[in-house]
């Protein structure tokens, strides 16, 4: 039986031309692990991503890498150009809370 992940997102540091976001999994026994997901400062703007949506963006990532491997030592991970551009495409997709008054407006 898979365990669910508990993943806690710490906080985040500038480190030059990236940020680095620091995280946190606890394991049912106590353990735990620590992880650290960089983002370049460029792609933001590059991208349309909101700084925002950075430790959402992260804890996908990690997810995924837990997904492959349960086991994962604490690492180091970077998100590259592609998931943000996939990223900002499916938050295009996905209907905001003024869409949804616009159509009740009438």
């Amino acid at each position: 039986m898979s365990e669910t992940i508990v993943l806690q997102y710490v906080g985040f540091e500038t480190r030059g031309e990236v940020r680095e976001y620091a995280f946190t999994r606890r394991e049912s026994g106590g353990a735990t692990s620590e992880y650290f997901v960089t983002i370049a400062n460029a792609a933001f703007m590059a991208n349309g991503v909101r700084y925002q949506d950075a430790p959402g963006i992260c804890s996908l990532r990690l997810h995924r890498e837990f997904a492959r491997r349960d086991d994962l030592p604490s690492a180091r991970f970077s998100i590259t150009e592609a998931e943000l551009v996939d990223y900002a495409a499916s938050q295009k997709t996905k209907p905001g809370i003024s869409a949804y008054r616009k159509d009740n407006e009438s």
